[in-house]
């Protein structure tokens, strides 16, 4: 099994092992986002970490650094329709296989957060539960998927400006739930989520 890159330790992944993480798998509405992210051996951030212990300024801060920086680096997404018709983890699954599709460099291998993957054919992988806040290129994977997402929230926000999504992201806060109350939902709530 490759060796991974640890957050608190120094860089010893395998050449152009990629990170990947979701972000937007709770939510309410929005499509659910992915990242694949391959870091140089020599990749080092004091702020890197997983994205929910991370402030909205020092998300913003890595971001860029992370694109810069970086091997390579992809986002992708599924759709609301698509959460509808495959569920959820089908969804993010596919959110990630499309971000490993779009990296400019092949990985060798890939890290995954979280305790279950879709394999994707020619790929090996492992699950690594938590892994957001042990090994960097999965850190990163969840600050660019993280950061992507909300920013297409506040796009759809500016079109739905009812539901708060500039604040919320479309997470299930009780004034999302209470707009979702007042106004019904939107074309880019999922309908197959408790609304309410």
């Amino acid at each position: 099994m490759p060796v991974r890159t640890p957050l608190l330790i120094s860089c010893t992944a395998q050449p152009f092992e990629a990170g990947l993480d979701e972000a937007g798998r709770g939510c309410l509405a929005g499509p659910v986002f992915a990242a694949a992210v391959i870091l140089p051996a020599d990749f080092t951030s004091p702020l890197l970490n997983d994205s929910k212990q991370l402030s909205e300024k020092q998300r913003s801060l890595l971001r860029p650094q992370i694109c810069a920086e970086s091997v390579a680096w992809a986002v992708g997404q599924a759709s609301v329709a698509e959460i509808s018709s495959l569920n959820i983890a089908q969804a993010s699954y596919l959110a990630m296989h499309r971000a490993v599709a779009a990296l400019a460099v092949s990985p060798t291998h890939l890290a995954v957060d979280g305790n279950r993957f879709r394999p994707l054919a020619g790929f090996p992988h492992t699950c690594v539960i938590g892994g957001d806040g042990l090994y960097r290129h999965i850190a990163a994977a969840s600050v660019l998927a993280k950061t992507f997402r909300d920013e297409h929230m506040e796009e759809l926000a500016a079109e739905f400006p009812d539901y708060g999504w500039q604040q919320n992201a479309g997470y299930p806060t009780a004034s999302h739930r209470a707009a979702i109350r007042a106004h019904g939902p939107s074309p880019h709530h999922r309908m197959g989520f408790r609304l309410l």
